[in-house]
């Protein structure tokens, strides 16, 4: 797997740019909010898996 940081000032650009990668999950791309990056992490230290797909942990986030 390989990780990119976008680093985006404008936020007209940022909606666009989000839009468009939104069309590649399809294709396994997976978004990762900078800020929730350290929950994931957390969650996948607790739970042992070699990996975890963020929407499966959005979608078990409120769960207890």
């Amino acid at each position: 797997m390989q990780t990119i940081t976008l680093n985006i000032k404008n936020e007209t650009l940022t909606d666009k740019v989000l839009k468009l990668l939104e069309s590649f999950k399809k294709d396994e791309l997976e978004i990762v909010d900078k800020q929730d990056m350290a929950d994931l992490k957390l969650l996948l230290a607790t739970r042992g898996d070699k990996e975890i797909s963020f929407d499966d942990y959005l979608k078990n986030e409120n769960q207890d």
